[in-house]
């Protein structure tokens, strides 16, 4: 599916709303669940799942590697799992992750122990201006091989090791780094310990629980997991959830919107994703969890959130690691609420799809709003709920999604003119974006 270029014109401010919603589904589950069931043995079933570009690029790459995946409806696949070690390659294969770091580094996790691989590995133009330098040296550590030798970007050569070694690896902030190392150990020969110092996004242990014998897990000050190689992995059946880095930015817009009332309904509410919500109820927002249920070791349920005063935001390094996606829409809230916001530890922000911590000092700068970053911190001097209609904001062609949302929030919340280039870079991650948004009242136009 490709999507036809279009950039997005705002010039009008929202009303106030009361509205029930369901947002897209959850994207990391979406692009695991197909990349864990294609290396499980028999059919893995999905629903529900989140049919973006960046989980299409996930079924063009494995289906280029061997794998059978049949749709059943909309969100509905059958995997047909050819088990550990299993995925091939044709010689001269080129594999285009299109705008998907998640399907980048797990899937070069898996193919970096898959005996008699030899790939060329690309992205779009976001993606290969991402270093992938942490990612090749842990892959390096089992016996993969990338050329050109000490290139960390886009586009590379990947082959991969006969004889992968397990390793022991202290994980930091990144869960896709984390995620590669569990892909990676579970073809190794050995044993792969991961020490978590902090607790990152843990869907792919949760999806991979059921099978003891492959996977341990031990939660202490430090999580402990272990992986112990070579051993099969069984299908699994998943409904996948909304998700929660969609639904803080429908969030935000209501904390923000006087006179505004917002039910989400079937939200995954895994711990490690709710840090953004957290942080909010802490500095003041009216947000509710309810109707809590369990499936396929995630929680999930429905978020109620209302307006808000909020306090200026203190976000301190450990929010990073549980909120990472939400932190443009933070700057936002954080430049709407009157007072000086410190976000610390988010250094790692400057290697997303763009650099999120310049780019949207960039943003703010437009509308006036003043702004003080260091290599890992960023302070913004909030001047509350401005009315900003005789202000203009221009966003050029970035390809992130989330920069592009959170300037979208921050003009129907202002009045500020603005005219967001290459908005279709959204239904990477949020196809169903603007048809919520008109829902509860936004007014835009679209230009191709």
């Amino acid at each position: 599916m490709s999507v036809k270029k279009f950039d997005l014109i705002i010039d009008k401010k929202i009303q106030p709303y009361n509205r029930v919603i369901q947002v897209d589904s959850d994207k990391s589950l979406s692009i695991r669940s197909f990349l864990i069931g294609a290396i499980c043995q028999n059919i893995t079933s999905t629903k529900n799942v989140l049919e973006s570009e960046d989980v299409l690029s996930t079924i063009k790459c494995l289906s280029k590697l061997g794998v059978k995946i049949k749709k059943k409806n909309l969100g509905s696949y059958n995997i047909y799992g050819k088990g550990l070690g299993s995925l091939f390659a044709k010689k001269g294969l080129i594999l285009n992750f299109g705008n998907s770091g998640t399907l980048a580094r797990l899937l070069i996790g898996i193919l970096s122990t898959t005996p008699d691989i030899e790939v060329k590995i690309c992205g779009d133009k976001s993606l290969n201006k991402r270093s992938m330098e942490k990612l090749i040296k842990l892959m390096s550590e089992f016996g993969a091989s990338f050329y050109p030798k000490n290139k960390f970007f886009f586009p590379l050569k990947l082959v991969s090791t006969d004889m992968p070694i397990g390793i022991y690896y202290k994980s930091g902030v990144s869960a896709q780094l984390k995620s590669a190392v569990i892909l990676s150990g579970l073809n190794a020969y050995g044993n792969t310990t991961i020490i978590e110092n902090n607790k990152s996004r843990d869907h792919t242990e949760n999806l991979l629980l059921k099978n003891s014998k492959a996977i341990k897990l031990k939660n202490g000050k430090h999580k402990l997991i272990k992986i112990y190689g070579k051993n099969v992995l069984n299908a699994f059946k998943i409904n996948v959830p909304g998700d929660p880095s969609s639904a803080a930015f429908f969030t935000a817009l209501t904390i923000l919107n006087q006179k505004s009332i917002l039910r989400i309904k079937n939200i995954g509410l895994n711990p490690t994703r709710i840090g953004f919500f957290k942080l909010l109820n802490k500095h003041g927002a009216k947000i509710k969890f309810q109707k809590i249920k369990k499936e396929n070791n995630e929680l999930r349920g429905e978020i109620i959130v209302k307006s808000s005063s909020l306090k200026p935001i203190k976000a301190s390094k450990d929010y990073y690691v549980n909120s990472t996606d939400e932190y443009p829409i933070l700057f936002i809230i954080a430049a709407l609420t009157k007072g000086v916001s410190i976000f610390k530890g988010i250094g790692d922000l400057a290697n997303k799809e763009s650099n999120r911590i310049k780019e949207m000092q960039k943003v703010l700068k437009q509308i006036g709003i003043k702004t003080l970053a260091s290599e890992d911190s960023l302070k913004i001097f909030g001047k509350g709920l401005i009315n900003a209609h005789n202000k203009r904001i221009r966003i050029p062609n970035l390809g992130d999604h989330r920069i592009c949302m959170s300037t979208f929030i921050l003009s129907i919340l202002t009045g500020a003119q603005a005219r967001i280039k290459n908005f279709e870079t959204v239904f990477t991650s949020s196809p169903s974006f603007l048809k919520i948004m008109s829902k509860l009242g936004a007014k835009f136009e679209i230009k191709k």
